[in-house]
């Protein structure tokens, strides 16, 4: 049998109303997700960020969202990982992506940061990148001299928002694939789906 392992899933984002419903704040939105299908209370506050602790797949897990803005996020995850001794191994961390089309979906692990803020405190703080990162297509502004800051902090557009649960569905369903039939599998499952 298996070993049972603790896993932390971290979702990327801004804290506070006026990031509630943007772009930026994806991971946010699949830890609410994971939360409300297992019963996690989001309650506890340490280290800088909102976390509940439960079970998915009979392994011990840590639904994070950091609450240090996503410039600063590798800073609680990694005082969490060291407090309760899980290894960063053991870490999914999901985010937006703008080198993805809206709605696209890829599991990589071990990839550079690719221009991600979150991402790449996390890199520096952890001075590795062998985490797994769901990363959660939000497309590229459609006119080239769009302003990137201006779309990942923008709200969803009526037609994404229209699509928005099923995507928050999908990527919590990859991260219980995750756990269940570990990250390679997860990943040639998602990376096959265009």
């Amino acid at each position: 049998m298996a070993e049972k392992l603790t896993y932390m899933i971290a979702g990327l984002g801004n804290p506070g109303k006026t990031y509630s419903q943007t772009r930026h704040n994806m991971g946010f939105l699949v830890i609410d997700e994971l939360a409300r299908r297992h019963s996690f209370s989001l309650s506890q506050s340490k280290f800088d960020a909102e976390l509940g602790k439960g079970r998915v797949d009979s392994h011990n897990v840590f639904l994070i969202k950091p609450m240090s803005y996503m410039n600063r996020s590798g800073f609680p995850l990694q005082k969490i990982s060291a407090y309760f001794s899980i290894p960063s191994s053991n870490l999914i961390v999901v985010h937006d992506e703008l080198d993805l089309p809206y709605g696209r979906v890829m599991v990589v692990k071990g990839r550079g940061h690719g221009g991600h803020n979150g991402i790449r405190s996390i890199i520096e703080v952890f001075g590795h990148k062998a985490f797994i990162r769901i990363r959660v297509g939000v497309g590229r502004p459609q006119h080239q001299s769009g302003n990137v800051t201006g779309h990942v902090l923008g709200k969803f557009s009526q037609d994404e928002q229209s699509q928005l649960q099923t995507l928050v569905e999908d990527c919590a369903d990859v991260c219980e694939m995750i756990l269940s039939k570990g990250v390679t599998q997860a990943m040639n499952y998602m990376n096959s789906k265009r």
